[in-house]
């Protein structure tokens, strides 16, 4: 089970996080050192990374999804290369239909939905396989930090409300590396969201003429529904808050909230309470689409009774300029095939 970020990342800097600091540059210089000796593989296509500087979630997956669209606009064809963070298999294997979140992971059965998608804890072997696809294109989600395969082009999310936090490397705050080397890194930067959080970053791609494209996070459905009963929202995500209010902006009458770690595997226990407070409250369960896929389709069990009585509330990325951005990618396609 994946930790919850500490509170203090994203707090202006206190006593806990000024002490961890000097870890923090250690993890980092460990880092670089370790990036610095490896050489990296170029794939046979080119290899767009949909990432971020900190840990935990900020839209990395729905981007990649819209980044896959434009890309199919374009005439490409994307194929996804993840870790699938939370599965058991390492890959690479190809994710199919009837695979289960325990298998390869939450995030790779929603990408399969938008095109093939291949799971790998080894970047290097699942764009390797890739390669042996009818795929044109490789759109990495997360693994911008892994520098075992080149990125063309490196596209940061970042949540414009939270920015990056105390701005600080872990353990002491979010940041994965050294905050200037990894902009060095970057190919342009996407700010999902309202916020001033991400205002310090977009200043820093700014000075160095890399580009900022505002995005926001949109239904992917008619959301009237979400009217219909009071809601009860429960997500395991980076940051169950930002669904909740995104839950009440669209509409929903949320009488109760329960957050879970990241990547949560929910108990029958969990289900039960959660099953007994909507029947109680005459309430609807809604939850993410990540959530939902990672709860078992038995209905024997709680779990599968949940699954059926609850609804994901879809959610997909929706930028600002879509031009811009595949003209970016265009770019990108034109360099590989002269």
């Amino acid at each position: 089970m994946r930790l919850e970020a500490p509170f203090w990342w994203y707090r202006k800097t206190g006593a806990l996080a000024s002490a961890l600091a000097p870890l923090g540059r250690l993890y980092g210089r460990i880092a670089e050192a370790r990036a610095a000796r490896i050489e990296p593989y170029r794939s046979q296509l080119p290899v767009i990374c949909i990432g971020n500087f900190t840990a935990g979630g900020g839209g990395k997956t729905p981007t990649a999804i819209a980044i896959a669209s434009l890309l199919a606009e374009l005439g490409a064809k994307p194929a996804f290369l993840t870790r699938g963070y939370g599965g058991a298999s390492k890959g690479p294997i190809l994710v199919r239909q009837g695979q289960s979140a325990e298998e390869v992971g939450d995030e790779p059965l929603l990408l399969a939905e938008a095109a093939p998608t291949m799971v790998a804890a080894d970047r290097v072997a699942g764009a390797t396989a890739i390669e042996a696809s009818e795929a044109s294109v490789i759109v990495m989600d997360d693994g911008f930090q892994n520098p075992r395969l080149i990125k063309d082009l490196s596209l940061i999310v970042v949540d414009a409300a939270v920015g990056l936090g105390n701005g600080l490397i872990i353990p002491a705050g979010p940041l994965r590396a050294p905050l200037e080397a990894q902009i060095a890194r970057a190919g342009a930067l996407i700010v999902i969201g309202d916020g001033g959080k991400a205002a310090r970053l977009i200043e820093a791609f700014t000075a160095q003429s890399k580009p900022v494209l505002k995005a926001r996070m949109v239904p992917r459905q008619d959301r009237r529904w979400l009217g219909v009963l009071p809601v009860i929202g429960f997500a395991g995500i980076a940051r169950p808050a930002k669904f909740f209010a995104t839950l009440r902006n669209e509409g929903a009458r949320l009488i109760d909230t329960r957050s879970f770690p990241d990547h949560h595997r929910y108990t029958e226990r969990e289900a039960r309470r959660l099953l007994k407070a909507a029947t109680e409250q005459n309430a609807m369960l809604v939850t993410t689409e990540k959530d939902y896929v990672r709860l078992a389709d038995d209905p024997e069990t709680a779990l599968g009774e949940l699954k059926h009585r609850c609804r994901p509330f879809p959610i997909a990325v929706e930028f600002e300029d879509a031009g811009a951005l595949k003209e970016l990618l265009a770019a990108v396609l034109a360099k590989a095939h002269a």
